[in-house]
């Protein structure tokens, strides 16, 4: 995978949650236990917040720590569950234009730049990119 297309990336598999969110049902839980389309698309739409914060750290600190982030009280305290696709899609799209644009902007010699995570976790600007990849991908998959 080559790193500097991450913003290309990020804008492609944002353009596939658009999809996700114009399912009919997708507020609809699979199952009990498992979140529904949209529960992990809010959870997307905040990964791609979290990722613009923690990069924007890295090519702006020198080795940043970040916050800890409970992906699991935020969905609580969110209501997942009850918001709403099309608002949900079109916060989707903002985020991941914003993030795609600070990923295109990282220069060459940025890409070796840390940050370190709560957990103790470090990350390059480059592993934080195919980290934030995975994630999307993943979820796409869990939604397929």
């Amino acid at each position: 995978f080559d790193v500097r297309t991450t913003g290309a990336v990020v804008r492609d598999l944002a353009h596939r949650w658009q999809l996700v969110l114009e399912r009919p049902g997708c507020a609809v839980r699979p199952s009990p236990g498992v979140w529904s389309p949209l529960e992990y698309a809010c959870h997307v739409r905040d990964v791609l917040l979290v990722f613009t914060q923690r990069l924007g750290m890295m090519l702006t600190q020198v080795n940043p720590r970040f916050a800890n982030w409970d992906q699991d009280a935020t969905a609580v305290a969110d209501r997942y569950w009850e918001q709403n696709p099309a608002a949900v899609a079109a916060q989707v799209d903002e985020a991941a234009r914003t993030l795609a644009q600070l990923w295109s902007e990282v220069r060459e010699d940025e890409w070796t730049r840390k940050g370190t995570r709560s957990d103790g976790a470090e990350f390059t600007v480059a592993s934080l990119g195919v980290y934030l990849l995975h994630e999307l991908r993943h979820h796409l998959a869990d939604v397929s």
